[in-house]
């Protein structure tokens, strides 16, 4: 049987456990600090810090999680948890990012498909908002998973809020067991590339990797429907990229935008874009050959298709967008 690679999805239950656990994290910390400061006789070096940044995040990286209950899936999804989420995540959609849906006659009624979209930034909006809307227009069904990128699964505070409302690690094992269990699959082909784009390369889509949720689609012989996302990109504008920040964090890079760091905590509150989601014409399903393989060419073709497709999207949803706050 496949891995499920989602990280841990249970995690420590009570307040208390947790608050005792980054006490003594943050104690290790302040005395480590001590200790080669006293050794020292001055501040530790940027290696140390490091490492000691490292040590933190492993400490207290599962707080947030909670005990798993009987509608959490085997994914880390937790449709409690979904449940509770749905007036902020209405708020955003019909509020904040007033997101206009247009070819919601293009969405497949039946399970499973994936729908194959840009990538809009760091933080998975563009994943939480897709699969909200769609489990607004087809109720009672499914609802999708979407697929995020290793750093963001590893990442503390984070990566439990991203499982328990439906993200899941980005490979082809995930996807393919997850169509197999008939889920909706969110792909975002581009990849890191895709969510690490400067402002001046925003909706210029990246090259589409297919070994996720394309190949699997196409294993499985379901509606591959691309997906063109517009805003996602100016919630939170790429302008510069600090790298030696983000190797401290354990993360790629910290990104600078027009308000974060400069307005501190702040500045990590999205910015209200106008969003456009254009969903289109699904591409054929084709059964697989008998062995269920699906030739390399084959499934580089498909990519290439959608990703035309998919930028044909964006093109037009910029096009018809009055203003980037609409």
């Amino acid at each position: 049987m496949d891995e499920v690679r989602t990280g841990d999805a249970a995690g420590f239950g009570p307040a208390g456990r947790e608050r005792g656990v980054v006490d003594e994290a943050l104690e290790e910390l302040r005395a480590g600090i001590r200790d080669r400061s006293r050794r020292s006789g001055g501040p530790s070096s940027p290696g140390e810090w490091t490492r000691f940044f490292q040590a933190l995040r492993r400490r207290v990286g599962p707080l947030g999680m909670s005990e798993r209950t009987a509608k959490v899936d085997a994914f880390g999804m937790d449709r409690d948890a979904v449940q509770r989420a749905v007036p902020m995540l209405d708020f955003l959609a019909d509020r904040y990012w007033r997101i206009e849906v247009r070819g919601i006659e293009n969405l497949p009624a039946r399970s499973p498909y994936v729908l194959v979209a840009n990538a809009g930034g760091p933080v998975p909006y563009d994943g939480f908002m897709l699969a909200h809307v769609v489990s607004r227009i087809r109720p009672g069904t499914e609802r999708p998973h979407f697929l995020v990128a290793d750093w963001l699964v590893g990442t503390p505070f984070a990566q439990p809020l991203v499982t328990r409302l439906g993200g899941v690690r980005a490979c082809h094992a995930n996807a393919r067991r997850l169509l197999g269990w008939d889920h909706p699959v969110i792909a975002f082909p581009e990849g890191f590339r895709g969510s690490a784009k400067t402002f001046p390369d925003r909706y210029r889509l990246a090259p589409f990797g297919v070994e996720s949720g394309i190949r699997a689609g196409l294993e499985a012989g379901i509606a591959l429907v691309p997906v063109g996302i517009v805003g996602a990109e100016e919630a939170h504008p790429i302008l510069a990229k600090d790298s030696v920040s983000g190797r401290a964090l354990g993360l790629p890079f910290v990104p600078i935008t027009p308000t974060f760091p400069m307005l501190g905590l702040l500045g990590l509150l999205p910015l209200p874009s106008k969003w456009v989601i254009s969903i289109g014409e699904p591409l054929a399903a084709a059964a697989p050959g008998d062995s269920g393989r699906v030739a390399d060419s084959r499934v580089a073709t498909a990519a290439a298709d959608l990703r035309e497709q998919v930028q044909a999207l964006v093109d037009s949803g910029l096009a018809s967008r009055e203003s980037v706050w609409g």
